[in-house]
């Protein structure tokens, strides 16, 4: 992961007077730990993550204790097999979605105190949902079976869905769920299993870790998909579309 083992963000305050040059700096800086001097260092704010404070979305790990994040579109390990992010290494979400998932993972680790979310993705900009359908090589008509059109957004647009797994600590390890993220197929569908396990494509177990994903997050506030077992919307997309603009 290309991440900080700590992380404090620092805020300008709005004020009536004019910021000085100082609060300018300190709005664009985040503090971070350097695990081997163990000393803080102060690092530059990358302008996406910037984008993204300023319409009002809030970054996972600073809301939620103990939580992994390991955007897969800021690396090549995905199904474009390109790193779309850039910068962007932190998963960013609306304040309410954030707050729904710190929930889910309480009620995770307080049944399985050895396990923590994984965070795969979380808002998407339109930016970047763009250059996915451009850079797809599928025909327009089929396109949308693998990314949401931009002209239409996806709940990832919005800020109120998230790809996800869980991490076992104790083993250093995802659990196993049976695919891959991003797998395109039967075996990933959640509405497959039973004929997948019939199939021998996936075991009883991989589905059980499943179910213990789904559990928390539905109790929770989010529903999952039919055809991505990482993949939960907090809102429909109309719902997303009333409370909630694209983000940028």
């Amino acid at each position: 992961m290309k991440r900080p083992t700590l992380i404090f963000l620092t805020l300008a305050i709005a004020c009536t007077s004019p910021k000085s040059d100082q609060e300018i700096f300190s709005a664009q800086q985040r503090k971070v730990l350097d695990p081997v001097k163990d000393i803080e260092l102060e690092v530059e704010i990358p302008e996406i993550e910037r984008t993204l404070i300023d319409q009002g979305l809030v970054d996972v790990e600073e809301k939620i204790p103990g939580i992994k994040v390991e955007l897969k579109y800021s690396s090549t390990d995905n199904f474009f097999g390109q790193d779309v992010y850039g910068d962007l290494t932190k998963a960013y979400l609306q304040p309410e979605v954030a707050e729904r998932l710190k929930k889910a993972q309480e009620m995770l680790q307080s049944e399985y105190p050895a396990y923590t979310f994984l965070v795969y993705d979380g808002v998407r900009p339109s930016s970047v949902q763009q250059i996915l359908w451009d850079n797809l090589d599928k025909p327009d008509s089929l396109k949308p079976l693998y990314v949401a059109d931009p002209k239409k957004g996806s709940l990832h647009n919005f800020g109120v869905a998230v790809d996800l797994t869980i991490f076992d600590t104790k083993a250093d390890s995802t659990l196993d769920m049976g695919t891959s993220y991003d797998y395109f197929g039967y075996p990933a569908y959640p509405d497959r299993e039973r004929q997948m396990l019939a199939e021998g494509k996936l075991t009883s177990a991989q589905i059980t870790n499943r179910d213990i994903l789904r559990k928390v997050m539905t109790a929770n506030g989010f529903s999952g998909i039919g055809s991505e077992w990482w993949h939960f919307n907090a809102f429909s997309r109309k719902e997303a579309g009333e409370k909630f603009k694209i983000i940028k």
